[in-house]
């Protein structure tokens, strides 16, 4: 078996024995082939995030991915590149101190299973930085908070203990939920199954009730025989 992996600007091919995940092929690399090989790696279960990295266009968990004849293993985009699949995601990460995300003013709730039902998912949360690789915004918006950033922000806008969710909308509205497409794409690669594109949507929509709106909204255009212009 044989797979391509992107070390710089060029791609270098590496003979394997057959294994069962891409993590296991790459310590089978680095241990019997090229020691110099740089990877991040931690629980090897699918729960650390750490191992996140691009196969064939997509964005996967090392530990998790079975391995195929043929595949082209790339670091995450948008992260300044460590040293071969070895990334620095600290810049994105500093992203969630911008959003607020987290209780700041605590008030003792009692929850309910429909409560606890609301936010449970975003809370699984791995912080493997797949979706911020896979968006098509932050590559022409590198200030774009990105995907898993406005994930955690619903999650906490709806958490009923936060006396003051109102500071996490007013944070999300620079840069932030207004900007995304709402394209999918971080949907598809999220290993824990969380959907930031309907948090997103949802957050859209706590925003409205706080009386923020679209800014892009002005700059539309409303010709065309909709007589909004008075054209016809």
């Amino acid at each position: 078996m044989q797979i391509g992996i992107k070390r710089e600007d060029k791609i270098e091919s590496f003979n394997i024995d057959r294994v069962t995940t891409l993590l296991e092929a790459l310590y089978q690399i680095k241990e019997e082939q090229d020691s110099t090989l740089t990877f991040d790696s931690g629980c090897r279960s699918g729960v650390c995030g750490c191992c996140s990295v691009r196969v064939n266009g997509k964005e996967k968990l090392a530990c998790s991915y079975s391995v195929q004849d043929g595949d082209m293993i790339e670091p995450l985009r948008y992260y300044p590149i460590k040293k071969d699949l070895l990334v620095d995601k600290s810049k994105s990460l500093s992203l969630l101190k911008r959003e607020r995300a987290y209780i700041k003013e605590y008030k003792k709730e009692i929850l309910d299973t429909k409560d606890e039902e609301l936010n449970q998912i975003q809370s699984d949360c791995i912080l493997c930085s797949s979706c911020y690789s896979a968006c098509p915004v932050i590559e022409v918006k590198e200030e774009f908070l990105g995907p898993f950033a406005l994930t955690r922000a619903y999650r906490y806008s709806v958490d009923k203990r936060d006396g003051n969710s109102k500071e996490i909308i007013d944070s999300i509205q620079t840069n932030g939920i207004w900007d995304c497409t709402l394209c999918n794409e971080c949907t598809l690669v999220c290993p824990m199954g969380i959907d930031p594109k309907n948090d997103i949507v949802m957050l859209r929509n706590q925003s409205a009730k706080y009386g923020y709106m679209d800014p892009n909204f002005n700059n539309m255009s409303f010709g065309g025989g909709f007589g909004f212009d008075g054209g016809f």
